[in-house]
C-alpha cells in the first residue's frame, strides 16, 4: 500500500509540473543582443543609450521568451567582414554590421507572417547609437510610449511587448508581471501540497490497518 502511494505521489506530482509548464507564459518582443568573441550576448543596454564602435556586430531577435535567460538569440552570418564588404570606411563615421531576424512563424502575431532574416551595414556618425544605426538600415521602425521597441522593418505590424500564454495566444498579464521574477507557478505549489496530504493520509491508513 505504501509503495502505491508512493508511486501515485510521483505520478501526480510529474502531472502537475508537466501543466505548470504547458501554460508557462512569456513575452513577444524584439530582443537586443552583441556579437563578440564568436558568441551572442544579451545586451545589457537599450539600441537608444548604447553606442558601438566601428566594426561591432549587433542582432535582433523577435521571438516569445519569459527572459533573457531563455531568449532566442539572432540567427545568419555574423562576419563583420561579410556584411560589410561592399561598405567601406569613411572618416568621421563608422560601420555597424546588424543581424535582424525577424522570428519563426510559431512566434508570430496572429495573421502575420514573420519576412525572412536579413543583415545590413550600417555607415552611421562616429557618436550614433545602435537606434540611429538601425533606423539608417531598417525603416519603418515603430516604438511605444515608453520608448521600447515594436517594430523592425515595419514588422509586426502591432503589437509590443504583449504577453502570451502557451507560446500562442494572448493571456492576461498580471500588472507586475514585466518586473517580476520568473518560477513555477502559485497553483503548482498549492497542487503539490494538496499532493503531499493525500499521500500522507493515505500511508496513515495504510499503517493503522496493519496495525489495528
Amino acid at each position: 500500500m505504501i509503495r502505491r502511494c508512493a508511486v501515485l505521489f510521483t505520478a501526480l506530482l510529474l502531472a502537475l509540473a508537466a501543466s505548470g509548464q504547458a501554460h508557462a507564459t512569456g513575452y513577444r518582443y524584439w530582443s537586443f543582443w552583441d556579437h563578440a568573441a564568436g558568441h551572442w550576448t544579451y545586451a545589457t543596454q537599450g539600441p537608444a543609450t548604447a553606442r558601438p564602435s566601428d566594426g561591432d556586430v549587433q542582432g535582433f531577435r523577435f521571438s516569445v521568451s519569459e527572459d533573457s535567460g531563455d531568449a532566442s538569440k539572432p540567427r545568419g552570418t555574423t562576419s563583420f567582414r561579410e556584411i560589410c564588404a561592399r561598405t567601406p570606411a569613411r572618416e568621421g563615421e563608422k560601420r555597424v554590421a546588424l543581424v535582424l531576424d525577424f522570428g519563426t512563424a510559431a512566434d508570430a502575431p496572429s495573421g502575420e507572417t514573420p519576412p525572412a532574416g536579413r543583415t545590413a551595414c550600417a555607415r552611421v556618425p562616429a557618436g550614433a547609437t545602435t537606434a540611429d544605426a538601425l533606423a539608417s538600415v531598417a525603416k519603418p521602425l515603430r516604438y511605444d510610449t515608453n520608448a521600447l521597441l515594436c517594430a523592425i522593418a515595419g514588422y509586426p505590424r502591432k503589437g509590443c511587448g504583449e504577453q502570451v500564454g502557451g507560446g500562442s495566444e494572448p493571456a492576461a498579464a498580471p500588472a507586475k508581471a514585466a518586473k517580476g521574477g520568473s518560477g513555477p507557478s502559485v497553483g503548482l505549489f498549492a497542487g503539490a501540497g494538496a499532493v503531499v496530504l493525500l499521500a500522507a493520509a493515505a500511508v496513515w491508513q495504510a499503517r493503522r490497518r496493519r496495525h489495528g
